[in-house]
């Protein structure tokens, strides 16, 4: 039989579940979650609160897995803020930035897929606990939508960088075998004549 839903847990997992939602609109709009950005703003401060608010949240009575989880979905976040500021790491940096927060959003669901699957439909819940065949697939479904994901997220952010930027001005060319563009002009009137 399922643990009852507190107040608690009922608020948590609306914040989780906003704080998800924030991170695939983001990802669909802007391939990518931009602490610069309202979405990502909203992605960021949601994860906090979502992981604070998990600390008070334990079906074992105590410390678990989902409250490690938390702690690394924080630092990974944390992470991703400052690692665009490390020098050294050159121009990885844009990449590890997002890969982290990629990882922030995996880890988002890895306890929400638990839960739900031990939790739902109320009188009969899909799985009996997170050894069960239906969670294991679960989230190894998940670890292989997060992999693919990272790697196609990786991969655009590379190919816009070769991408010529359209928006800069068109170049002056210098007219022709070396003359200026006022001699080229009254070389061609004169030739008209």
């Amino acid at each position: 039989m399922p643990h009852p839903i507190s107040a608690l847990g009922a608020g948590h997992t609306l914040i989780s579940v906003i704080t998800f939602a924030a991170g695939l609109y983001s990802y669909a709009r802007h391939h990518k979650i931009d602490s610069a950005i309202p979405s990502g703003k909203f992605y960021l401060a949601g994860m906090v609160v979502s992981v604070f608010t998990s600390f008070g949240l334990s079906s074992t009575g105590g410390f678990n897995v989902g409250h490690a989880l938390g702690i690394v979905a924080l630092l990974a976040i944390t992470g991703a803020l400052l690692v665009p500021r490390l020098s050294l790491l050159g121009r990885a940096r844009p990449y590890l930035s997002q890969f982290a927060f990629a990882f922030s959003f995996f880890l988002l669901l890895v306890p929400g897929i638990n839960e739900t699957l031990t939790r739902l439909p109320v009188a009969h819940p899909l799985a009996d606990g997170p050894e069960s065949p239906l969670v294991r697939g679960a989230l190894a479904a998940w670890l292989g939508l997060f992999v693919l994901g990272s790697v196609l997220q990786l991969w655009w952010m590379r190919s816009q960088q070769k991408k010529p930027n359209l928006t800069s001005p068109v170049p002056h060319r210098p007219a022709p075998f070396g003359r200026s563009s006022a001699t080229t002009f009254n070389a061609n009137k004169s030739e008209e004549r």
